[in-house]
């Protein structure tokens, strides 16, 4: 089909005629035609979606903004698979307040209780749940589940009470009048704000003290002041900005989530995180925008973003017109919006990790890793790899396994080098990693080495890596592979690729992490090495005894676990263990005592 270099809409269709996948452009034949052009620099995303095209369409429009527009309408009308879906499925949340002549004060998602009051709906449960939490310590209100005034003396007050956070109704101390003034101050602080209520309690303070209520004033008093501490702590943004929008996105290669934190009055009032599949970073962010605000009445003045998205300039337009006045998108270097966008940042790749099960800081250092070393995702299973021998003899190989950030020792590995004698680093590392991957073409599940590493390490320079790349090229396997450079005091350097080394010192995350990947990695195989040595001195110290053969060694070795618990048996111990007789019993007990004959 020969297409247009016009602006307008393309669309996608597989074997069945069903639109999988709606986008705009520019210009429809530039667009277009880099879907079919080489796949190795798409991602894994688009490139499934290519492989399910069977036909595809095209509407053209006047201007790009024509298309930004229809875009979004027919993507509403269809919900294609390929393209990011967002539902305003939010419940409406309400303030709770309990019936009877005690209340209680809480949060709910449901009008489930004819005898309760609720006050809503708000579109924004985390606007209601934390203004909730915020009324119950401002004014030291109950939360626990005791009834009054049954419960009246029943017991202790609990913490909260000691720590000034409730005024325990509960020791039968506070009138019912006392305490229907701290259920009223709450209500007239979640109704008007902490503006609104200072004014009001201010107003009541003054009153108390004209009426010489000394103590009464006092404590309205204390109520004011902690109104006012915690608006002095949601004040989180420049006071200039009226109201803004903060999106922040985290991925790991294969998905990806969306944060939004949403301001007003300089006070966060609202926060959603969206999981979409992972693509290009630029136009993800462009179809999350239209796609979020399509769905959104309340459009910001200003939109404040942790990256350029495709075309600011026509998403200003598009939210401009929704909006029916200037919106302002900013991407900022520095100062307290750069500030904010790194909160929220943060809290999107937290959002990823609890995904992965992962802690927000060894999720943060994969992703890291992942730029520095321009992989596609992040690496999640990783496998680092370690030579030891003992002057060309006793030749092993370590390997040990990181998984989401954390050690997995029980996918770590040890290897006998097998194909020759002598030392030989480069024909040692490419001896194990050729094993390593014809067990994970024989595998049988996706667990040990039949799970396909995202990441190769080896302790070792160019010549270690360039040793191994033709053993992944043999094996037809697309896997990072890097080296791990030690300096002259044994230490972490630099990383090393068949292209050069990676400076990582300046990235401290990322230079602390490898560091342990390499000392994990070198122990492991040490350790493996003196262990094989040790077990030879043994058995060739056992073998010195007449009617002990390697195999009779072997087997004493494992039964007794050590040398010194053989020599500490007596004849009836050392003729129990098996593949022992009584000759060979004797001739044990006679070898480790005869100082005493």
């Amino acid at each position: 089909m020969a297409l247009p270099k016009l602006p307008g809409v393309y669309i996608m269709k597989d074997k069945e005629h069903n639109i999988i996948y709606i986008g705009k452009a520019k210009a429809l034949k530039n667009r277009v035609s880099q879907y079919f052009g080489s796949q190795n620099n798409h991602m894994e995303k688009v490139r499934q979606m290519v492989s399910n095209v069977d036909d595809f369409d095209y509407i053209i429009t006047d201007s790009e903004f024509e298309a930004l527009i229809l875009e979004c309408s027919l993507i509403k009308q269809h919900t294609p698979k390929y393209n990011i879906l967002l539902k305003d499925d939010k419940g409406y949340s309400y303030i709770k307040i309990s019936g009877g002549r005690w209340k209680k004060i809480s949060y709910s998602l449901q009008q489930d209780d004819k005898n309760a009051t609720y006050i809503g709906p708000y579109k924004s449960s985390y606007y209601v749940k934390n203004a909730v939490d915020e009324a119950i310590k401002i004014f030291q209100l109950p939360t626990c589940n005791r009834r009054f005034p049954q419960d009246f003396g029943k017991g202790r007050p609990c913490l909260n009470y000691h720590i000034k956070q409730c005024c325990a109704p509960c020791t039968g101390k506070m009138t019912l009048e006392e305490y229907d003034e701290h259920i009223q101050s709450a209500l007239d602080f979640l109704k008007g704000g902490a503006s609104s209520s200072i004014t009001e309690m201010t107003k009541e303070m003054n009153r108390a003290s004209e009426n010489l209520e000394f103590e009464r004033a006092a404590k309205i008093r204390d109520r004011i002041d902690a109104v006012k501490k915690m608006n002095d702590r949601q004040k989180v943004v420049d006071i200039r900005v009226e109201e803004q929008d903060v999106i922040a996105y985290a991925t790991d290669g294969e998905k990806g989530v969306f944060e939004v934190f949403r301001f007003k009055e300089g006070r966060l009032f609202d926060r959603e995180h969206f999981m979409v599949s992972n693509g290009d970073e630029q136009e993800i962010l462009t179809e999350f925008i239209t796609g979020y605000y399509s769905i959104r009445h309340d459009i910001p003045k200003q939109l404040t973003l942790d990256r350029e998205p495709e075309d600011y300039k026509l998403l200003e337009k598009f939210l401009q017109k929704k909006r029916g006045s200037r919106v302002h998108i900013l991407i900022p270097q520095r100062g307290v919006q750069k500030d904010l966008v790194e909160m929220c940042r943060k809290n999107a790749i937290e959002r990823l990790a609890q995904t992965k099960g992962s802690t927000t800081g060894e999720y943060a250092v994969l992703e890291e890793l992942r730029d520095i070393l321009g992989l596609e995702k992040v690496p999640e299973y990783i496998e680092a790899y370690d030579n030891s021998n003992l002057s060309g003899t006793e030749n092993v190989c370590g390997m040990v396994v990181y998984e989401k950030g954390k050690k997995n020792k029980s996918a770590y590995k040890k290897f006998k080098i097998k194909g020759f004698q002598g030392q030989d680093d480069y024909a040692s590392m490419a001896e194990v990693i050729d094993r390593r991957l014809t067990e994970y073409e024989n595998a049988e599940d996706e667990t040990g080495f039949g799970r396909k590493p995202d990441l190769i390490l080896l302790d070792g320079g160019k010549g270690q890596v360039s040793a191994v790349l033709p053993i992944l090229k043999k094996h037809n396997m697309d896997i990072p592979l890097f080296g791990m450079v030690k300096d002259d005091s044994h230490r972490t350097r630099a990383i090393v690729s068949s292209k050069g080394e990676i400076a990582i010192s300046r990235k401290r995350r990322v230079f602390t992490f490898i560091s342990k990947i390499q000392d994990e990695v070198h122990r492991f195989a040490i350790g493996y090495q003196k262990k094989r040595r040790n077990m030879n001195v043994f058995k060739s110290s056992l073998t010195d005894i007449p009617g002990i053969g390697s195999e009779r060694a072997k087997a004493l070795l494992k039964y007794f676990r050590t040398i010194k618990n053989i020599s500490l048996a007596d004849y009836e111990e050392l003729l129990s263990a098996p593949k022992m007789n009584k000759v060979s019993a004797q001739n044990v007990y006679d070898y480790f005592h005869s100082d005493e004959k």
